[in-house]
């Protein structure tokens, strides 16, 4: 099995919209007739969720006319927010069919479908004219790949001169190698962390300035205590991607990430 496979099938196992479903009616959710806030436990596959994207978002400036590039697009979540938020047009790029036939049924279902639309495809080899987008962004996707500078390359290409770029990624912290699973890879064969300082600098040689380069290292940790909390209040978590998505290996996937933040071993950025 070639990388980009063994990447893909760690995410998908063919039932995703079935778990999705049965999670919503243990909500007390119809599927058929889901709210952007009912899905988001679930459709915000990425480190704090939707407190993440709203940071994301915090951080652009985004409106009617302009077309977004979501970059690793999972299920959708953030694109459907970004669409409803700025009404933008968004396009969503995933290497995991499912993820995108997944994304595309809840699109529907949330009446965005003239918005927001969903690719499959490499973020390194992207099937998307030059200087097409007005802006990008892209949440806990580069810890899948192993050329970066490809990777930043390739944005840079897709978008137009003076467009912006928000990352909120999982870099390589101090403290040694990380345990596996993870919720990006089953083991370290798959997961490619960048430093802070390397990704600054592969991000200038492939042509962007960096305005900003922040940890969110202290906000993950609150998010974990404030998660941990609820779970102990016999409460679901605001976060339920990860189980969602993983099934039997979640619960290890997310003791290794708490650990891995506890100890510094990974440090979320921005």
């Amino acid at each position: 099995m070639d990388t980009e496979s063994e990447i893909s099938a760690h995410y998908s196992r063919g039932d995703l919209l079935s778990r999705l479903n049965a999670a919503l009616l243990d909500d007390g959710v119809d599927p058929d007739r889901p709210s952007i806030e009912a899905l988001a436990p679930y459709d915000q596959f990425h480190g704090r969720g939707l407190e993440a994207t709203l940071e994301v978002a915090g951080l652009v400036q985004a409106g009617p006319a302009d077309h977004v590039l979501d970059i690793g697009s999972g299920i959708g979540g953030p694109a459907r927010w970004f669409a409803q938020r700025f009404g933008c047009s968004v396009t969503g790029i995933d290497l995991t069919p499912e993820f995108c036939d997944v994304a595309r049924h809840l699109t529907r279902l949330l009446g965005l479908a003239d918005k927001v639309s969903f690719t499959v495809g490499d973020a390194v080899a992207m099937p998307f004219a030059d200087a097409c987008f007005d802006g990008a962004y892209s949440m806990n996707v580069s810890m899948n790949i192993a050329d970066k500078g490809a990777f930043y390359r390739e944005t840079n290409r897709v978008l137009r001169p003076g467009a912006w770029l928000v990352l909120s990624e999982v870099a390589k912290g101090e403290g040694g190698e990380l345990d596996y699973p993870t919720p990006w890879a089953s083991s370290a064969s798959t997961s490619f962390l960048a430093t802070p300082q390397e990704t600054q600098r592969g991000l200038q040689g492939a042509g962007f300035e960096v305005v900003r380069l922040h940890s969110t290292l202290d906000e993950a940790r609150a998010y974990g205590a404030r998660s941990r909390a609820m779970v102990e209040r016999g409460e679901k978590p605001p976060h339920r991607a990860v189980m969602l998505i993983h099934g039997d290996i979640a619960a290890r996937a997310i003791a290794n990430t708490a650990r891995g933040i506890h100890e510094g071993r990974m440090i979320p950025i921005e």
